[in-house]
């Protein structure tokens, strides 16, 4: 595309607009004004034939001027210093001393028309001409008046015409910014759910549009389905992986804690499954996605202490916090954390978060025996147990870190007020 060319719109319908209504007023300004030059004309025109009609009525038959007449119509033949008139004949000239030559006359077909004929001075005048029959030769009757007697007229005409033509170009304008507003509105409209979709706001756009954009919409919605479809098919893909694969690598992890050479090569393997798993599951994430963190809270909190009926779990989460988690991941990761700080708890399990900013914070605390500072990076490793009583193969600190940092967000473990475990979540607000 030319860089002369706008890439808005907006802008190429102005610019053709505006060309178009800028032409369109100037063919109707020169119509006008030819118009009216046109109109002012054959009224000079109908002036100067009166005054050739006074001129004749003072010639006879045989050519003579009838001087007496003339002298009496010679008043209404001075309209001013710069209107002449003449008279010439077999007896001769008569008239304004200053009466300048005209320009041939044009040229006419094999009978000349009657009446009088416009002619041009070769100053800035506009003259008629008569010619009169008589016995001893023709007399030519002339009366010319100034051009500026048509300039005039048209000059003092220009200005309003000018600024009616203007005040005309400003309504159009006017009247065509609205329209575009207008016309466009659906467009922009379109635009602002096409983004709250991939916000994660909503999931399709609305398909009352104009029949323009109808099918547009039909598209972007066909488009959106078949873009969940595939996601949901990746991530249950490399979900099922992640749990088929897990607890087999785990419990040879397990069975292997003495054979330092086999475990080297199963910890290798649980490594690179680990890792491709992660990629897998890195581009299956939805980055629109958006999760009340209160419903899915409640639930899990729900089927834990169901699982742990010896620990009591507090929860305090605004009802209007979200996160950009998938709801699937959410449980996970939560659901993960909740259960080993119920495990691990005396009595008591929390769950609390807040909103930082950009980000939310989420804590999950017990008042278990905890984690020495010594051993917290270790424990975040895959398939490490400090307590080897009970379920578990250690996974559970390891995928809710591998989860937080699909997500771009932080793991970090801490010490809960009054003792105990407090896993520090930073997650991306929605």
């Amino acid at each position: 595309m030319s860089a002369r060319v706008p890439r808005s719109i907006q802008a190429r319908m102005l610019i053709v607009s505006a060309i178009a209504t800028a032409l369109a007023l100037a063919l109707a300004g020169a119509a006008m004004a030819g118009l009216l030059g046109r109109f002012v004309v054959e009224g000079l025109d109908q002036r100067l034939d009166a005054e050739l009609t006074l001129l004749a009525s003072a010639i006879d038959a045989d050519g003579h001027v009838d001087r007496a007449r003339l002298t009496r119509v010679r008043g209404a033949l001075d309209a001013g210093p710069e209107w002449r008139w003449r008279v010439a004949g077999p007896d001769g000239t008569l008239g304004s001393a200053d009466f300048p030559p005209l320009d041939p006359p044009p040229a006419a077909g094999p009978v000349a028309p009657p009446g009088p004929r416009p002619r041009e001075g070769a100053e800035a005048v506009h003259a008629r001409e008569l010619v009169i029959a008589s016995s001893r030769g023709d007399v030519t009757l002339s009366a010319a008046a100034p051009r500026s007697v048509v300039r005039r007229p048209i000059e003092g005409a220009l200005w309003p015409l000018l600024g009616a033509l203007a005040a005309v170009a400003a309504v159009l304008t006017a009247a065509l910014l609205v329209q575009l507003r207008v016309g466009l509105a659906p467009l922009r409209r379109l635009r602002d759910q096409v983004a709250a979709i991939r916000g994660g706001a909503r999931e399709r756009v609305e398909e009352d549009q104009p029949a323009e954009l109808r099918p547009l919409a039909a598209e972007l919605n066909a488009l959106a389905a078949d873009n969940a479809a595939t996601l949901a098919v990746a991530r249950g893909a490399a979900a099922n992986l992640a749990h088929a694969l897990k607890t087999p690598v785990a419990a040879l992890a397990l069975d292997l804690r003495d054979r330092p050479e086999p475990l080297a090569q199963v910890e290798r393997i649980d490594r690179t499954i680990r890792h491709h798993l992660a990629r897998a599951r890195a581009a299956a994430i939805d980055r629109r996605a958006a999760t009340a963190m209160r419903p899915a809270t409640e639930g899990l909190v729900a089927a834990v202490s169901a699982l742990h009926r010896d620990a009591r779990i507090t929860l305090d989460v605004p009802a209007d916090l979200a996160v950009a988690v998938d709801p699937q991941d959410l449980d996970e990761l939560l659901g993960n954390l909740l259960d080993n700080a119920a495990r691990h708890a005396a009595a008591r399990v929390g769950l609390s978060a807040a909103r930082e900013g950009r980000w939310v914070t989420v804590e999950v605390s017990d008042d278990g025996p905890g984690v020495p500072a010594a051993e917290r990076d270790r424990v975040a490793r895959p398939g490490t147990r400090l307590d080897e009583r009970g379920d578990g193969h250690g996974f559970g600190l390891a995928i809710a870190s591998e989860l937080v940092a699909l997500y771009g967000g932080a793991l970090a473990l801490e010490e809960a007020s009054g003792g105990g475990l407090a896993v520090r979540l930073t997650l991306p607000s929605a």
